[in-house]
């Protein structure tokens, strides 16, 4: 560390009063001081006078921790995981998990608005599940300690590239929670110990998977640890020796990672690898929902970009007349394919391949016209499709007889560009947005999912 960074993170705490304003995306509170600055403040509350310690500052804004607290928000709460403000898993214990909610519906509305110029007609009752023990997907990191004599796993510390020192964690399924220890122990065991730097969970609702990600070939006496370690712990262990590609099986047999959506009839086995939800308990209620606000017919053609493995597809299959599956990955739309045969769908749905970031209006309008839109983009949103669609709008000469569709379902896991998209579809391909509300997908953390309905008059 530089003299200079080493000053500035050894400034002493301000004797100066803070009110906190608001909460920011990223669980910081946000407060100004004395000279009109925009302090971001960790562990800071909406509504809470404090004092901190300044680590970083710019022209217009500086980045603190909390040292003192004089008026305290009627919505903290005692955290209950006892590794919380060292572990980078969560942000928000320290917060009523319904204000938690309040704060995302709100990040939403906000988004909306300042980025996209959108407000929503009505806005839905947020999604919500389980506070705890949700996380059925989860990427742990690795680390032998040699000073130490151990083995950490789990998720990094804040800020850091370390380990942090887990021996538990509440937001992991509990039967994983309690495995982290004799996780430990196992790898601590090994004789790669210092060459297995990762662990990814898959759970599913009767499998539960561990991908272990080595560097290097294992020994026979490590594939004996792993499969004694599977039979007393229920694991079905999987080996990365390199990508994603090369993630295999240790050993065949046994049921098949899946999970069920049994509002819909449908199964949907996958790889551990594959793009699942990370929560199983909101994405039933999710699909239930948006399948009732996209309210497709027995006559209609929808199509469902961005569709991974057939999450919403097969079960908008099960309403429609016809669906199509686009998306970016090749490995998904096969798994899509296979899951629809699995699900007696094959009929219903057809599926293709291709980058859903790069798509002229030309190459929209080849796919045809669809009554309904269900679209569920990553983080980076669905700018090419949503400018596609505008230009169709704009300019019919395009693609003469191209019909737009009456109704777009989006769901979102970045209300940034969420709201960017919603700007492009109302203020220039013709949409209202009829309704939009928040999912807390990730309770505890800052991150926002949601959804949002864009109509359009016939």
């Amino acid at each position: 560390m530089s003299r200079s960074r080493q000053a500035r993170a050894e400034e002493p705490p301000s004797d100066e009063w803070l009110t906190v304003e608001s909460m920011d995306l990223d669980a910081q509170g946000v407060a100004h001081n004395a000279a009109g600055k925009v302090v971001f403040i960790d562990g800071a509350l909406p509504g809470e006078e404090v004092q901190v310690r300044v680590h970083k500052r710019k022209n217009n804004w500086e980045q603190a921790s909390m040292t003192a607290l004089r008026h305290e928000s009627s919505q903290r709460v005692r955290p209950q995981c006892p590794h919380f403000g060292t572990c980078g898993g969560c942000k928000m214990q320290h917060f009523h998990i319904g204000a938690q909610i309040a704060t995302k519906q709100r990040a939403l509305e906000d988004a909306l608005w300042h980025l996209g110029k959108v407000k929503a007609e009505r806005m839905l009752r947020p999604i919500e599940g389980p506070a705890w023990g949700y996380r059925y997907r989860a990427r742990l990191s690795v680390r032998f300690v040699a000073k130490k004599g151990k083995v950490l796993i789990g998720f990094h510390e804040r800020q850091s590239s370390y380990v942090a020192d887990m021996d538990s964690c509440d937001v992991l399924p509990p039967r994983v929670s309690t495995m982290l220890l004799p996780l430990r122990a196992l790898i601590a065991a090994m004789d790669q110990r210092d060459r297995l730097p990762q662990i990814e969970l898959a759970a599913g609702d009767e499998v539960l998977a561990l991908v272990l990600r080595h560097l290097e070939p294992l020994s026979t006496a490590d594939l004996a640890r792993l499969r004694a370690f599977g039979i007393e712990h229920g694991v079905q262990w999987w080996l990365q020796p390199k990508g994603p590609d090369t993630v295999r099986r240790l050993d065949d047999g046994g049921p098949a990672l899946a999970y069920a959506l049994p509002e819909f009839g449908i199964t949907m086995p996958f790889r551990p690898t594959d793009f699942t939800q990370v929560n199983p308990h909101i994405n039933g209620v999710l699909v239930a929902r948006a399948l009732r606000l996209l309210d497709a017919q027995a006559d209609e053609r929808v199509i469902d970009w961005f569709c991974g493995l057939g999450n919403f597809t097969l079960p908008i299959a099960t309403q429609a007349r016809e669906v199509l599956g686009i998306e970016g990955s090749e490995a998904l739309v096969e798994r899509a394919r296979e899951n629809a045969v699995v699900n007696g769908q094959s009929e219903k749905t057809s599926f293709a391949a291709r980058n859903l970031f790069e798509l002229a209006p030309a190459d929209l309008a080849a796919y045809g016209d669809a009554d309904r839109w269900l679209v569920d983009p990553p983080r980076e949103g669905a700018f090419a499709l949503a400018k596609a669609l505008a230009d169709l709008h704009a300019d019919a000469s395009i693609a003469p007889g191209f019909g737009l569709p009456r109704r777009i379902v989006y769901v979102s896991c970045n209300p940034a560009t969420l709201a960017r998209d919603a700007g492009l579809l109302v203020h220039q391909a013709g949409y209202r947005c009829s309704a939009a509300g928040a999912v807390n997908m990730f309770p505890h953390t800052a991150h926002v999912e949601s959804i949002a309905v864009f109509d359009r008059e016939p």
